[in-house]
């Protein structure tokens, strides 16, 4: 697995002083990323805008990867790198940038979609007006619709032959687990997207023993318009869904308003 840069992989396996300043560092990402919903931390906690305190770490470590995909603190979250532009190789065994998620800290961001809480925040976005032209529905805290709005008119202007991957959008929002985890899946939050399945591939779609073999046709252009705009995708998972964008600024440096 691919740990983040030296900064902040460190927090996340030896203790002392430069473990500290490496979560400090890890933590900093993440207030920069969510300036709306997050004020401050303080090494050990979170301090969200409505006065809630939410410790960054669960006091386990030596955790699996499977312990990691289905009980993730805040700062397992950022465990793994996420690598930015075109992949130089497939990714590595179990290297899934961005799969470890807290489920608490999502359910504070967007809200809990079992008890309807997303539903009040969703608005429309005319998807590729020039090329579909249907209207999907997204979240609007982080300002997510309006970089989806961004991203959609990135999209209508590549070449027909590149685009036809971004079209016909296969899913926004659904209150659903990730199927492998049984945990929230980031369309639960209404801050995830499906492009054109006929052009995507799915790790779970080919039952295979021993290691999996990567595969992906999505377009690198569609790639890079997401990742400017703050979504990680999931191509660069070793348990690959190229059809896959999620909103995870954190993880791409990215922060403030759209």
């Amino acid at each position: 697995m691919r740990l983040l840069p030296a900064c902040i992989g460190l927090a996340l396996a030896w203790p002392g002083m430069a473990a500290a300043q490496s979560a400090s560092a890890a933590l900093d990402a993440l207030v920069k990323a969510y300036p709306e919903a997050i004020l401050r931390h303080d090494g050990s906690a979170i301090y969200w805008r409505d006065g809630t305190r939410m410790p960054v770490s669960d006091g386990k470590s030596q955790k699996s990867f499977e312990a990691l995909l289905r009980d993730a603190s805040i700062l397992d979250q950022l465990r793994l790198a996420y690598p930015r532009g075109r992949l130089a190789q497939p990714p590595a065994v179990n290297d899934d940038p961005g799969r470890f998620r807290n489920e608490a800290f999502f359910n504070r961001m967007y809200g809990d979609c079992r008890r309807r809480e997303v539903r009040r925040h969703l608005v429309p976005v005319t998807w590729m007006p020039k090329s579909w032209g249907r209207t999907i529905y997204v979240t609007k805290v982080n300002g997510v619709a309006a970089r989806l709005a961004a991203i959609s008119a990135e999209l209508d202007a590549l070449p027909a032959a590149i685009k036809r991957a971004a079209y016909p959008v296969a899913g926004t929002f659904a209150c659903r687990p990730v199927k492998d985890t049984g945990r929230p899946s980031m369309h639960s939050y209404a801050a995830a997207i499906d492009l054109n399945v006929g052009r995507s591939d799915y790790w779970l779609w080919r039952k295979e023993a021993g290691p999996i073999p990567y595969r992906n046709r999505m377009p690198q252009e569609i790639v890079d318009i997401f990742e400017r705009h703050g979504f990680i995708w999931g191509g660069k998972w070793y348990h690959y869904d190229t059809m896959h964008f999620e909103y995870r600024p954190e993880l791409l440096g990215i922060g403030g308003k759209p």
